[in-house]
């Protein structure tokens, strides 16, 4: 005959399964944090580190990174200082780690939680990192001295948020990703780079019109390209890398670099890198140094071949691709 449990037993079993249900929740909780900050969206990732060898180090998504990058691009592109690329960053950081999400506070939306009620554009532009970026700048070109300012306080007169406080917590990582993203350190960019195969846009065409979003229409100009009328380069090199065939292997588009401007070819080169997952890049090598797709142990390293004074990208080739 079965003996019915005892009171003690029964409770021993309730707080079992209480604490298995607690631990699940918390399990979901974390996942549900990981899709939030991410946008759903995990892959390979990217560090940056401090070009003064001081042990400073942060860590990426592919999609943070690239957002970043674009960020970086705009602010360049509009002639704005490091500064403002360091306070843009810091921004987006607070506002949405970096991530383009289409929700937040009240009709907020994008890298900056930027409201269309508020003038800011429309819910279509405001989710384009590269409008969001420009407008932003916009807004903050019009505050006073802000390359003085904290950089709470400029961002906050930008933002008009209820916790302008909490921009300066991100100031030491903006400030690594903009000495990177602006080519002020050399070599402090990587990426795991392995292919996002959820977009299709590969090859020199990809890679050029990526370029002219983020930069604008001269970015090719001054790397001593022309643009035609559809944002190719028509002097911009793109030649089959070795044992490239005509239904696959991979190109290398060269943007040339004017001596004196190694700043500008060292921000194109983690530019590349920054976007290697989503347009398929393999290789980046500019000044004698060279970053490969899954080379995390040794992610920049010396080339045997001299410096070509441009930044040379190889990509993986759209042509036979499904």
């Amino acid at each position: 005959m079965l003996q019915s449990p005892t009171p003690k037993k029964r409770r021993r079993g309730r707080l079992l399964r209480l604490s298995s249900a607690f631990v699940v929740l918390l399990a979901v909780a974390g996942y549900l944090l990981v899709q939030y900050v991410t946008g759903g969206r995990g892959g390979p990732g990217c560090k940056v580190v401090s070009g003064k060898d001081d042990g400073q180090a942060y860590e990426f998504s592919q999609e943070q990174t690239m957002n970043a990058a674009t960020i970086a691009a705009v602010g360049t592109g509009r002639g704005m200082p490091e500064r403002a690329v360091t306070i843009a960053l810091a921004t987006a950081l607070q506002e949405s780690q970096l991530v383009n999400i289409e929700h937040g506070d009240l009709d907020s939306l994008g890298l900056f939680q930027q409201r269309p009620s508020q003038g800011w554009g429309t819910k279509k532009e405001i989710l384009d990192p590269t409008y969001a970026a420009g407008v932003f700048y916009e807004h903050l070109a019009k505050v006073n001295d802000y390359q003085q300012l904290p950089l709470t306080v400029a961002a906050q007169r930008v933002q008009r948020s209820g916790y302008p406080e909490a921009y300066a917590k991100h100031e030491p990582e903006a400030t690594l990703l903009s000495a990177a993203l602006t080519g002020q350190a050399a070599a402090t960019l990587t990426c795991q780079g392995l292919p996002d195969s959820t977009r299709a846009n590969t090859g020199p065409d990809a890679v050029r019109a990526a370029l002219v979003r983020d930069f604008g229409r001269t970015v090719l100009k001054e790397t001593g390209a022309e643009v035609t009328g559809d944002g190719s380069a028509a002097k911009a090199e793109s030649t089959p890398s070795p044992g490239a065939s005509a239904g696959g292997g991979s190109s290398t588009v060269t943007l040339p670099v004017r001596s004196g401007s190694t700043r500008t070819g060292w921000q194109l080169a983690h530019w590349a890198v920054a976007n290697s997952s989503v347009l398929h890049i393999e290789r980046v090598s500019y000044a004698g140094r060279e970053w490969a797709a899954g080379s995390a142990d040794d992610p920049w390293h010396s080339t045997a071949t001299k410096a070509s004074g441009g930044v040379r990208i190889v990509t993986e080739r759209q042509t036979g691709r499904k």
